[in-house]
């Protein structure tokens, strides 16, 4: 009998069994990567919800303010916080995939402001608009001689450039266009990117170190990543979430 105890549980605690469970996923509204009223909650979305399910998991979406999103991974509300540029940082909570998906972050300037940018010294002068609580890379991150305007998401930033209360404003060149396209149409004449991007940052999904099996679930996601990009399901959502 102790010894069938021994293997049963043993049996409870192996992953096999870990990767039936399910998932709490959370993201900020952030299209059209995430977004609940777009088709799969947006392209981030649906990749990792597809991959998740070939790895054997079980998923459910929650969308909430950015802030609150990282706060509900530390404390164990959420188990997956699927839409995270990496920060060293965040190792202290979560664990980091490989990245699934490329942001290429740009900065915005309002049209005829001639903004001239080749290195984060050229900033210097400028106020520029960020998203409270984002990453967007190790050196713009840490530079203190950069002055950054904290705001709760990129439509807030594009109408202080446009206001003139800030001069630059910070995101991903698609949520951008997308945006500008969208809610904020009337201000998309008056807006333009700066030529050079100021970094390309992967997109990971972010496992909370306090799961006990933050590091397996990681590996299983990565596995399966690569397994859409084999059979060309990987293309076809890509393909399916591009206007």
């Amino acid at each position: 009998m102790p010894a069938m105890r021994a293997w049963l549980l043993l049996f409870l605690l192996s992953p096999a069994l870990a990767s039936a469970e399910l998932l709490r996923l959370v993201a900020d509204p952030w299209p059209p990567f995430t977004d609940e009223a777009l088709p799969g909650n947006g392209l981030a979305s649906d990749l990792v919800e597809q991959a998740f399910k070939r790895a054997g998991y079980s998923t459910r979406y929650a969308e909430v303010p950015w802030e609150r999103a990282v706060r509900g991974l530390k404390r164990g509300d959420y188990d997956v916080l699927i839409n995270a540029w990496y920060s060293a940082d965040r190792t202290e909570y979560g664990h980091f995939s490989q990245p699934y998906l490329v942001n290429r972050i740009r900065l915005m300037q309002r049209k005829g402001s001639n903004i001239h940018f080749t290195q984060l010294a050229d900033l210097y002068p400028y106020s520029i608009a960020v998203v409270r609580g984002y990453a967007y890379s190790k050196a713009f991150d840490s530079d203190p001689r950069l002055l950054k305007i904290g705001v709760g998401n990129f439509g807030s930033a594009a109408r202080m450039l446009h206001a003139g209360r800030v001069q630059l404003a910070l995101e991903d060149e698609l949520v951008a266009q997308r945006v500008l396209a969208g809610e904020l149409s009337s201000l998309r004449d008056e807006l333009e990117f700066l030529p050079l991007p100021l970094s390309e940052n992967g997109l990971h999904i972010l496992v909370r170190r306090s799961h006990p099996y933050y590091y397996e679930i990681a590996r299983r996601f990565d596995a399966a990543i690569q397994s859409m990009h084999a059979d060309g399901s990987y293309a076809a959502t890509l393909q399916r979430h591009t206007p």
